[in-house]
């Protein structure tokens, strides 16, 4: 089976790029962070900070301390950081007084690592992000394709809207996507909704608990499951407070804790100040589709869906995310509506490019109020058929 990531030649050339820094990989649980650096930097001294000695030890903040468990060791690797009371002290204290040390570290949590590391780490730190597989990373791994690329986002942007051609049965592969998601171990072990229902517990809330980041774990789930039901939709947090009985800021203070543990993400509108444009709502997307449907407890076919064209905006907004993050592009995505109703799913806009993007199973077309608004702007379809 083969493992390569996209995200492969940026960490493993790291420390050529960027020598004085330390490599923070941050990502959801289970999405392959230790695979991957482990894989990259074998030679690396491994300190998984779960393990008690472990923890111990670098509970201690003391460099007399971590110069014996690092011993002769020119780089080490801590997983699971953010477990430390206060991991940027840990971080901050090898880098000053053990310079000839390389430092990787991993997490699950960015909300802890970078709110304890950001003061403790500026200008010592580079932060990358691993994602669940991307498109091109799932054939791959499958062994469909014998290469990565960038697809969905090179074929965007070239302005090819033929039906896409392939070798394989793209529908079947793009629904088993839609339904169990694109975490690294449904490669070997497919349609396993038990692990996906245990991700919730296990994976999502383990670190949120355990970091008495929620007061309420009941509440908080009560929200992500509501916020399930609402992919690619406008949030209104005043709603959603009123739906579950709970005030504004707490269901604004439990998403952005959702959002920094890579549960979900928001994209925010894009507007030019007309006043009819949406222009502070967000809209929400769940990184991993496996997941959300493991939390709305729904893993039926597509042809029986009502949620299928919802699924499929998802998957799309999720792979242009990872593929642009990964590359570099530079391109930021966002939605646009009129209060009036008429919306673009995604606008993708980079320097005085503007591109508006409808994404549908099936036939569509841009909005007219859109292209009016931006007649520069160039138009894209994006289809089951056309995607890749």
């Amino acid at each position: 089976m083969k493992y390569k990531r996209l995200l492969d030649d940026k960490l493993e050339n790291h420390f050529d790029r960027h020598p004085k820094q330390a490599l923070v990989l941050l990502g959801a649980r289970q999405v392959g962070k230790t695979t991957i650096l482990k894989r990259l930097f074998p030679e690396a001294k491994y300190l998984l900070v779960d393990e008690v000695g472990v923890h111990k030890i670098l509970e201690s903040y003391s460099s007399a301390v971590y110069r014996q468990l690092i011993g002769g060791a020119k780089r080490i690797f801590i997983d699971e950081l953010h477990l430390l009371s206060n991991p940027g002290r840990a971080v901050k204290l090898i880098y000053d007084q053990i310079p000839e040390v390389e430092i990787i570290v991993s997490g699950s949590s960015s909300l802890h690592i970078k709110n304890k590391i950001a003061e403790s780490m500026a200008g010592r730190a580079i932060d990358y992000f691993l994602y669940p597989l991307t498109y091109s990373e799932y054939l791959y791994q499958t062994n469909i394709n014998d290469r990565m690329d960038y697809v969905i986002s090179s074929k965007l942007l070239s302005g090819d809207e033929s039906n896409s051609v392939a070798t394989y049965d793209i529908e079947s592969l793009v629904e088993a996507m839609l339904l169990y998601g694109q975490y690294p171990y449904l490669i070997r072990n497919p349609r396993d909704k038990l692990y996906l229902k245990n991700m919730i517990d296990k994976a999502v809330f383990k670190d949120i608990v355990a970091l008495n980041l929620i007061e309420n774990r009941s509440e908080a789930l009560r929200l992500l499951k509501l916020l399930a039901y609402q992919i690619g939709n406008v949030l209104s947090y005043s709603s959603l407070a009123k739906r579950l009985e709970i005030s504004a800021p707490t269901v604004r203070r439990y998403i952005d804790i959702f959002e920094q543990s890579f549960i979900i993400y928001r994209l925010s509108p894009f507007m030019n100040n007309t006043g009819r444009e949406i222009s502070k709502l967000p809209k929400i997307y769940f990184w991993d589709l496996g997941l959300r449907n493991a939390l709305v407890d729904n893993f039926n076919e597509l042809e029986l869906r009502l949620d299928k064209g919802t699924l499929f905006e998802n998957f799309i907004v999720n792979e242009l995310k990872k593929e642009f993050d990964y590359n570099d592009s530079g391109y930021r995505l966002r939605y646009w509506r009129l209060r009036s109703g008429q919306e673009v799913d995604v606008v993708l806009t980079k320097g005085d490019e503007v591109y508006g993007c409808e994404i549908k199973v099936g036939r569509g077309k841009v909005s007219t109020a859109f292209s009016n608004r931006y007649p520069k702007a160039k138009k894209r379809l994006i289809s089951l058929d056309n995607f890749v």
